[in-house]
């Protein structure tokens, strides 16, 4: 065996092929995310106020109707409490849309509705007001 030299098995990684996979996945990421954020179209009132991302959180919405929606799925008022048992609104924040058309009662009674089922963190979302710009 003299003149033949002993073959070791490379030691290093290849990592293109890691790479690669990881940014197309950032890639899918950055298109998806902004179809992400759920709620239904609501004319909210106007509030001169800093805005808040609700992405993390659970979205209540109440349209002009008075017709309530847990995330993107419209639920009866008799069954508002186990909606949110089963988006799991005890765990994470929940952020209340509301039409400025709907009455003030129905606002506070779906409050005391979320607080008796668990809600600990409650944010009223709305919107900043048009500015004449002249």
């Amino acid at each position: 065996m003299i003149g033949t030299t002993a073959r070791r098995p490379m030691a290093e990684i290849n990592v293109t092929p890691l790479v690669d996979v990881v940014l197309v996945l950032l890639i899918i990421f950055m298109v998806t995310a902004p179809f992400l954020q759920g709620g239904l179209e609501i004319d909210l009132p106007k509030v001169a106020t800093r805005g808040i991302d609700v992405r993390e959180g659970l979205v209540v919405s109440v349209r002009a109707d008075r017709s309530v929606a847990v995330g993107n799925t419209i639920v009866p008022f008799a069954g508002f409490e186990d909606a949110l048992d089963r988006a799991g609104a005890a765990r994470r924040p929940v952020f209340l849309k509301a039409d400025h058309r709907v009455p003030y009662g129905t606002i506070v009674e779906l409050i005391a509705r979320m607080r008796h089922s668990g809600v600990a963190a409650l944010g009223l979302v709305t919107e900043p007001p048009a500015t004449d710009r002249n």
